[in-house]
């Protein structure tokens, strides 16, 4: 039976397509995706991202754990601070990549929600094998995850929030409480745009969307809900990578230009295999395709150069904002040279393509 989150409800009622996503009962679109994508960039939406893992770990050792199970360094992390970094195996494959903020006396960890139970077991087998004095807790299922992003959501919600939201830096976080009722407040997002992500608990969950979104009906609603859909189109134009495409064990962090993510000077798993090839270089990296066209390049597709296959498609779609056929792919480091001519195999037609930065799209340009 799949699982539903405390805002199903809300879904129902809003008129939402739901679908089977690892495990959940989830809205893919509410209008059309391409209407909720615009919707996002010029204004506002809201996400229900409650499938998402949240795991939290306190007690002597939490710091020390994670900065063994984490790629990047912890230890001059602030209170009231989070941080992007990648979960690996021995072999330095990726296991899953996180967020992982540090409470006052707690750690907390936003994780995948089809890695979550990977994680949990990976965590506890780490913590039996070492000897860490730490309790790690799922709050997965007794708490709610609302992202809300958009140009127009800080300035939106400041007056609604018990503290001045515009002073909350981006990858920073605060937990207040309202009416007795603890709450907790993330500047960071998934999909290129300013916003926030709210975690509250499940119980309260009805009360939070309708404080937090006001009125989401209406073509003038400065905020409307947005399904999964959306969201994976807004996050391939801000050419973030996604586990199951462009993550998995069988792709290290410096292949997938996540190195930034890495510190390569502490010790933690999978960090020897890491360093190497920092060392040998990667033999395949991510890089970002414009195709010529408006045909989409699916995940699993060849890259080829001159005909010759060099490389898989990723992720790809195309792009509502820059009216472009966009994708991710993997490719042989001497294909990856930006404006390097390729092509893709479009079931059989070979659609030309060339590397371009990631991002494809950046907030102001």
């Amino acid at each position: 039976m799949l699982k539903r989150t405390p805002f199903h409800d809300f879904h129902v009622s809003a008129g939402a397509r739901m679908v089977e996503f690892a495990g959940w009962e989830m809205p893919i679109l509410y209008r059309s995706i391409v209407e909720e994508h615009h919707q996002t960039r010029r204004s506002g939406s809201i996400f229900d991202v409650s499938h998402m893992g949240r795991l939290c770990f306190r007690g002597l050792d939490a710091l020390r754990f994670l900065d063994h199970v984490v790629t990047r360094g912890l230890a001059d992390q602030q209170v009231g601070q989070s941080r992007y970094s990648l979960v690996c195996n021995e072999a330095g494959g990726i296991l899953d990549d996180v967020i992982v903020s540090r409470a006052a006396e707690h750690w907390t960890m936003v994780c995948n929600a089809s890695n979550r139970e990977k994680l949990v077991t990976w965590f506890s087998a780490v913590r039996a094998a070492t000897g860490f004095d730490l309790e790690i807790t799922d709050n997965t299922e007794s708490t709610g995850m609302l992202a809300i992003q958009g140009p127009k959501v800080i300035d939106y919600l400041a007056p609604v929030m018990p503290f001045d939201l515009r002073e909350l830096k981006r990858y920073h976080f605060l937990t207040e409480s309202y009416m007795l009722v603890p709450f907790t407040v993330f500047r960071s997002g998934y999909t290129g745009e300013d916003g926030v992500e709210v975690v509250v608990p499940a119980r309260v969950a009805s009360m939070a969307i309708n404080l937090l979104g006001g009125r989401l009906a209406g073509p003038d609603a400065v905020i409307q809900p947005a399904g999964l859909g959306a969201r994976d189109t807004l996050r391939l134009e801000a050419g973030m990578p996604l586990y199951g495409h462009e993550l998995s064990e069988q792709i290290d962090p410096i292949s997938a230009g996540l190195g930034w993510a890495v510190d390569l000077n502490k010790e933690f798993i999978g960090v020897q295999p890491l360093r190497e090839i920092a060392r040998c270089g990667s033999r395949r990296r991510l890089v970002g395709l414009e195709l010529e066209g408006k045909r989409i390049a699916r995940q699993g597709l060849a890259v080829l150069s001159r005909g010759v296959p060099v490389g898989q498609v990723t992720s790809g779609t195309f792009a509502p904002t820059l009216q472009k056929s966009i994708a991710m792919a993997y490719v042989e480091a001497e294909h990856t040279a930006d404006g390097t001519a390729l092509q893709v195999d479009l079931k059989g037609t070979l659609n030309p393509a060339r590397i371009v930065k990631l991002p494809f799209y950046r907030k102001g340009r």
